[in-house]
């Protein structure tokens, strides 16, 4: 029996050194979504940190590493952007019937206009990659429910920047550039500096705006921000949205302004919605107590 028992150790050992090497990770993955932070107020946080330099520049390290990383991504997206910068370019400029329409006079412009396209384009197919390497460095610091909520979000944090962009390229170019290009009914020859810039940042800027919704859902999440806030303010959001559309807007026209405006207001209801839905449960409990 004892020798029965030598052989079938020497024969389970290297099975269990190779099931222990392949659940290391996933026992690495509970630890960091089961692990609470500590609840140590702001003040008390940053008075250590100041009486203990080295955890302090422990955290930028940290946020240096991921700061690295995201580059990295973001740069090899640059140089696959670049290999489709042709078929890039032919999109961006559908809403002026492509790329015969624009004339070039600066000797550098061409060279200014593919990196403002492949800088954008870098940076939304990057985007969800930056966004988890921000959550890898906030994590500690978030509880276990936001923690997961958090990951969850990242997929959405595309699905709504896309949303913004795909709402500047399908509705507000088509119904602007009519404007802009017929003003005074003056001849225009545009150019592609002048184009693409106006483009590029017509499309980033929505993008960016559509995130406000799935940013208010985590703010509530983690206790920051909630659904009365948003409410008793509204007055502030609708002169907000108004300047916000006067500023993305490129023409004065009123149409234009309440194209952006409308779904800008329409984002807030939103926000109020997912902010209910993020923390107004628990804020109304505590209220109660």
């Amino acid at each position: 029996m004892g020798k029965l028992k030598k052989l079938w150790k020497a024969i389970v050992k290297p099975f269990r050194k190779f099931g222990s090497w392949i659940a290391r990770p996933f026992k690495g993955i509970a630890e960091f979504f089961m692990a609470e932070p500590d609840d140590s107020p702001v003040a008390e946080s940053l008075q250590m940190a100041f009486d203990e330099p080295a955890s302090f520049l422990e955290h930028i390290g940290a946020l240096r590493k991921h700061l690295v990383r995201a580059f990295l991504v973001l740069l090899l997206c640059a140089v696959a952007a670049f290999i489709f910068l042709t078929p890039l370019l032919d999109f961006i400029s559908q809403p002026i019937d492509g790329l015969d329409q624009l004339t070039a006079v600066d000797v550098t412009e061409p060279i200014s206009v593919a990196m403002r396209v492949v800088l954008l384009a870098a940076f939304t197919a990057a985007l969800p990659y930056i966004v988890f390497e921000i959550f890898l460095f906030i994590a500690p610091a978030l509880s276990r429910r936001v923690r997961l909520i958090s990951l969850i979000s990242i997929p959405l944090v595309v699905v709504f920047f896309f949303g913004g962009m795909a709402f500047s390229y399908y509705l507000i170019l088509p119904v602007g550039l009519p404007v802009l290009l017929n003003f005074l009914d003056i001849s225009t020859q545009i150019r592609p500096s002048s184009y693409i810039k106006f483009a590029t940042n017509l499309l980033f800027w929505i993008g960016a705006l559509f995130e406000f919704p799935l940013l208010a859902y985590l703010l509530s999440a983690m206790g920051i921000l909630s659904p009365q806030a948003l409410i008793k303010n509204w007055r502030i959001a609708v002169v907000v949205s108004a300047v916000l559309a006067a500023v993305i807007t490129p023409t004065i026209d009123p149409l234009n302004m309440m194209l952006v405006m409308v779904p800008l207001l329409l984002l807030y209801g939103l926000s109020i919605l997912l902010s209910f839905l993020a923390g107004g449960g628990k804020q109304k409990e505590v209220s109660s107590k």
